[in-house]
């Protein structure tokens, strides 16, 4: 996967602060209520995999490493290894929170799924259904792109967005989340589709904007909130939030890094530490690693048979590759011969950090591994190289 990848530091404003107030108290007032988890991950006492990881994160020099191992809805293995800054001594815990990039989409497809089966959406809902008032503004090719296309990267958006320096308007504009979206939209929109939609596989981190967009639109409420809503609260994944998970000048989680040149340099959390919030739903999802774990368990058991809040079919939408590609919504498919036949997966990162997931589902397996460093193919190569080490560790005695 391609990461998301920023060239310029935004310019924050009082626009921003008082869209992250409200934000704030959206969230809070959202998580009071009292919501029973649809899907619980089991496991209390998982194996400690810190032993397994702290000879690949000296090898690969990560910062930190982590790791946990599914077996269906239980978690069969967990652990860290590492320090949450390069140069400071405060080591990772299993219970801080990483950033996960592009499994954002995975969460973004799954919200529009869980959505279509409470029929507040289709996935052939049109661009131009919703944004009736921009039809005459959009490239006819626009009109007709669906949900489904756009999850899928079938819909003709673009790869990058640095065309007429869309770009540095996304960093620069001070308004909220949902504008910097329909900023995304309209601008994007008003030029013809890299290729003609539906005919064609391209990556695109625009067009989860937009499908992001479509549901603020039709719900009246942030792509964010909504997230927390079908997502986070019913799975019990209460670490879940946006952007990177530390503080600025704090050491209270772990910090991203950036690789050039083989040396770590660890990057000050803060607005200029991740994309623009345009790109949310592509990208932009924090969480630890058993609430990261208990979304890909979800996933894992709901492949084979209904579960938590999403039908069999709603599974199978999810994770079966369209014509002609090996992209599902939201996740690549594949096959491995370890897995015994198809695998999912899905790697993330922001150029700062890196997760990579593989899911098993004939043999009830699943991998997640996450490092706070990105930038360049060496978090590919190590991460992976933790995969191949817990596959060989665990699936021979399955």
């Amino acid at each position: 996967m391609k990461p998301c990848r920023s060239s310029r530091e935004p310019v924050g404003g009082p626009a921003r602060v008082r869209w992250a107030i409200l934000l704030g108290l959206w969230l809070v007032g959202f998580s009071a209520q009292a919501v029973e988890p649809v899907f619980r991950l089991t496991g209390d006492a998982p194996r400690d995999l810190s032993a397994l990881l702290e000879p690949l994160r000296a090898k690969w020099k990560a910062p930190a490493l982590g790791a946990a191992v599914i077996r269906a809805h239980s978690l069969a293995g967990l652990g860290v290894a590492g320090v949450r800054r390069q140069g400071v001594g405060e080591r990772v815990t299993v219970d801080d929170r990483w950033h996960h990039g592009s499994l954002t989409k995975a969460m973004t497809a799954s919200l529009v799924a869980r959505m279509v089966e409470a029929g507040r959406v289709g996935f052939d809902t049109r661009l131009s259904d919703v944004f009736p008032e921009h039809r005459d503004g959009m490239d006819p090719a626009w009109r007709e792109v669906t949900l489904e296309q756009l999850l899928g990267h079938r819909a003709g958006a673009p790869g990058g967005l640095e065309a007429d320096g869309l770009w540095g308007r996304l960093w620069n504009n001070v308004g909220t989340p949902v504008e910097s979206r329909m900023l995304l939209l309209t601008n994007l929109t008003a030029r013809p589709p890299v290729r003609e939609p539906g005919t064609g596989y391209g990556y695109s981190n625009a067009g989860y904007a937009i499908a992001g967009a479509m549901l603020e639109r039709i719900e009246g409420r942030p792509w964010e909130v909504l997230m927390r809503e079908w997502i986070f609260v019913p799975l019990g994944m209460e670490s879940a939030g946006f952007g990177v998970p530390a503080t600025p000048r704090y050491v209270d989680e772990p910090w991203g890094h950036a690789l050039a040149a083989g040396q770590v340099r660890p990057i000050e959390p803060g607005t200029a530490a991740d994309n623009p919030p345009a790109i949310g739903p592509g990208g932009t999802v924090h969480a630890s690693l058993r609430d990261l774990a208990t979304f890909v368990a979800w996933h894992l058991v709901g492949d084979r048979s209904p579960v938590g809040g999403l039908s069999g079919e709603g599974f199978r939408r999810l994770h079966q590759a369209l014509p002609g590609q090996g992209y599902a919504l939201g996740w690549n498919v594949a096959e491995r011969d370890w897995a015994g036949g198809r695998v999912l997966h899905h790697t993330g990162s922001n150029t700062q950090w890196y997760t990579n997931v593989w899911l098993a589902p004939e043999r009830g397996w699943a991998f997640v591994v996450v490092a706070n460093f990105g930038g360049d193919d060496d978090a590919f190569r190590c991460t992976d190289a933790v995969v191949a080490a817990l596959i060989a560790e665990f699936l021979p005695a399955d």
